[in-house]
């Protein structure tokens, strides 16, 4: 049986850590993609300037700092009053995050949220013509 095709399209990203401070504490000051797993399934693909700082963030910001904090705060806000930064962070927490360094971080999330149409992607991008 053959691979799924997101195993393929990650193949030169980190083996997937648990989504903490802790864990992305090591992830280098380089520019990369980040992918988000929930139960081994993409949900998420970001980009970015400084993986360190970025996969930080969205841990430790606020709902203006980082989309994918905005929606998981908004599915997290049907359970509870108004989730804090605090319930979002236990939530990622819960979830896996996988990193690669890359020169051409926009072409790179291009292509993974195309291929796998991770549910936390607002905009899918139009392919290239």
């Amino acid at each position: 049986m053959p691979e799924p095709l997101s195993d393929d399209l990650l193949a030169g990203f980190t083996s997937p850590v648990p989504y903490t401070v802790e864990a992305v504490a090591d992830a280098p000051r380089a520019p990369g993609v980040h992918v988000v797993l929930d139960d081994g399934t993409v949900i998420y693909v970001g980009r970015t300037g400084n993986l360190r700082n970025r996969l930080r963030q969205h841990l430790t910001g606020n709902r203006e700092s980082s989309v994918l904090h905005e929606q998981v705060g908004q599915i997290l806000d049907k359970q509870v009053p108004v989730a804090s930064a605090h319930d979002i962070a236990d939530w990622l927490g819960r979830r896996e995050i996988r990193w690669q360094e890359t020169d051409n971080p926009e072409g790179t999330k291009e292509a993974l949220v195309l291929a796998l149409k991770p549910r936390f992607n607002r905009q899918v991008p139009h392919p290239r013509r």
